[in-house]
């Protein structure tokens, strides 16, 4: 393995967020490296695992097991008419509805939004990534709490979309 170029602040952080939220498990991937994360209740063993993961990743990282996902977070407790579609996080981090703490929501319930309209914003290593929707229609739920750590694939916001 090589000279890895490592922050070790910035893996403080992930320890932090993983004992903030009860994480089992949180992995960070930037260039070459692999960081995860484990947390108390995870397998036993190592609490941090670093990866140097060159080209051939799949030959030189040991491989990590992995439980088959539940889904997570309350099931809806009326279920949508309509044909819904849900609008989920694409990375790990925490959502926002509104770009800063003293401004509008970037969308709320009943309103009409079209294709790439932002609808809130995901936090990650102190990097926010806008999350656009990708379908037109009218905001029906957003089950995805403002401030509160998302995991990756999480509903954020379900848009009903107009039948064709």
């Amino acid at each position: 393995m090589g000279n890895l170029d490592i922050d070790v602040t910035e893996v403080k952080q992930l320890v932090e967020l993983v004992e903030k939220y009860h994480l089992d498990e949180l992995t960070v991937e930037y260039s070459d490296v692999a960081i995860t994360v484990r947390g108390k209740s995870a397998v036993t063993g190592q609490p941090v695992v670093l990866h140097h993961a060159p080209h051939a990743a799949a030959e030189t990282a040991p491989a990590i097991e992995h439980e088959p996902e539940e889904p997570s977070g309350p099931e809806p407790e009326a279920e949508l008419q309509g044909n819904i579609v849900d609008i989920v996080a694409p990375l790990v981090g925490v959502f926002y509805r509104a770009p800063a703490p003293d401004a509008p929501h970037s969308v709320e319930v009943g309103d009409v939004i079209e294709v790439g309209s932002e609808v809130g914003l995901i936090e990650a290593m102190k990097v926010f990534s806008p999350i656009p929707s990708e379908v037109a229609g009218e905001v029906v739920e957003i089950p995805a709490q403002n401030g509160k750590l998302v995991q990756q694939g999480e509903v954020l916001v379900r848009v009903r979309v107009p039948e064709e």
